[in-house]
C-alpha cells in the first residue's frame, strides 16, 4: 500500500526554490459551506493568494490519495463526493486505507502541511472547546501544539467557548497574536472582550516571531488572529444570542460530536438571514490575503536561511 502524498508540481517547485506557499484546508468545501458557495469560495481564496504573490496549496484526500495542491477539478470532485469525511488525525489513516475521500480539518491540514514542508496555513476559524459541553474539545488545539506552522484565522469559531479555548491554547504553549488589534476577534466579530496576549502589526513581525520560535526548537504553531473586514463583520452583542439559540436547537435535536459544527453554522446562516455566510466568505478571503503576505515575508527569511 502506497500512502505517499501527491504534491502538485507547482508546489514541489515552490518548496525547492523557497517560493511563498499557503496551505488551505478543505472541510470548508465538504462541510463548511453549501453548494455552490463552497467552490466559488475555494476559487476566490486561491485567486486572492496568487494576487498577493504567493502560491495556494489546497490539501484534501480523494479516493485514499492525499493531495497537496488540488486543482479545480479535484476540488469539485471532493465537493461532489458522497459521504465525504471530515479528516482529522484520528481519521487520516483510515480514509487512506479504505480509499475514501474527505476534507481535511485544521488538525488534518496541519499534519499534512508539515509533512510537505509548508510553513504558512490560512483558514477561517479554528475549533476549540464547545459551549455547555467542556468535554467536547477539537483536536485542532492539540495539533496546534504539535506542528510548527504559522496559522492565520479569525480566531476560534464563534459558536465555541472562546475564553476556554484560548486558555487551553495558553496551557498547550501556543502563542496567539492578534493582528493589528489589542483584542482577539470572535470569528464573525472584530471584538470579543478578550484581551490579546500578543499584538503583531505586520507580516514581517510575524515572520521574525516564527524565526525566533523555530530556531529555539519549539514545535508548536503560531496562531495569528486576524479580525474580519469591518464591512462584513457582525457585532458580537448581536451574534451571540443567535449562537445561543442555535445551540439550544441542536441540544433539542440531540445533535452532538462532529455533526455539531456543521449544524450550527447552517443554523447561523438561517437565523442571520445569510449575514453569517457573507461574513464567513469575507474573513476567509481576508485571512488568505494575510497568509500570502506572511508567506512572502517568511520565504524571504528562508532564502536567507534564517528559518
Amino acid at each position: 500500500m502506497d500512502l505517499s502524498m501527491r504534491i502538485h508540481p507547482e508546489i514541489q517547485e515552490a518548496l525547492h526554490s523557497h517560493q511563498p506557499l499557503v496551505a488551505l484546508e478543505t472541510t470548508v468545501i465538504t462541510h463548511g459551506l453549501p453548494w455552490p458557495e463552497n467552490l466559488q469560495m475555494a476559487d476566490s481564496i486561491e485567486t486572492a493568494i496568487r494576487a498577493e504573490g504567493a502560491i495556494p496549496a489546497t490539501i484534501g484526500v480523494l479516493n485514499g490519495q492525499i493531495i497537496v495542491g488540488m486543482n479545480a477539478q479535484e476540488r469539485e470532485a471532493l465537493a461532489a463526493a458522497e459521504d465525504a469525511r471530515k479528516i482529522s488525525r484520528r481519521d487520516l489513516a483510515f480514509v487512506c486505507a479504505q480509499k475514501l475521500s474527505g476534507g481535511t480539518t485544521v488538525a488534518g491540514t496541519l499534519i499534512i502541511a508539515r509533512r510537505a514542508g509548508i510553513k504558512v496555513f490560512a483558514t477561517g476559524g479554528i475549533g476549540g472547546v464547545h459551549r455547555h459541553a467542556a468535554y467536547d474539545i477539537s483536536a485542532d488545539l492539540l495539533e496546534l501544539s504539535r506542528n510548527p506552522l504559522i496559522v492565520v484565522c479569525a480566531g476560534a469559531k464563534a459558536i465555541l467557548d472562546l475564553k476556554a479555548t484560548f486558555e487551553l491554547l495558553e496551557t498547550l504553549g501556543v502563542p496567539v497574536a492578534a493582528y493589528q488589534s489589542d483584542e482577539l476577534p470572535a470569528f464573525y466579530s472584530r471584538e470579543s472582550s478578550i484581551p490579546a496576549h500578543l499584538r503583531l502589526n505586520s507580516p514581517e513581525e510575524i515572520a521574525r516571531l516564527a524565526q525566533a520560535q523555530w530556531q529555539l526548537g519549539l514545535e508548536n504553531a503560531i496562531l495569528i488572529a486576524n479580525p474580519p473586514p469591518e464591512k462584513a463583520a457582525l457585532p458580537f452583542e448581536k451574534i451571540n444570542p443567535i449562537i445561543e439559540q442555535a445551540i439550544r436547537q441542536a441540544a433539542e435535536k440531540g445533535i452532538e460530536g462532529s455533526d455539531m459544527t456543521p449544524y450550527l453554522l447552517e443554523q447561523m446562516k438561517i437565523l442571520t438571514g445569510g449575514d453569517s455566510l457573507r461574513a464567513n466568505l469575507a474573513l476567509l478571503e481576508n485571512n488568505a490575503r494575510l497568509g500570502a503576505q506572511i508567506a512572502r515575508a517568511a520565504a524571504f527569511k528562508l532564502a536567507q536561511k534564517d528559518i
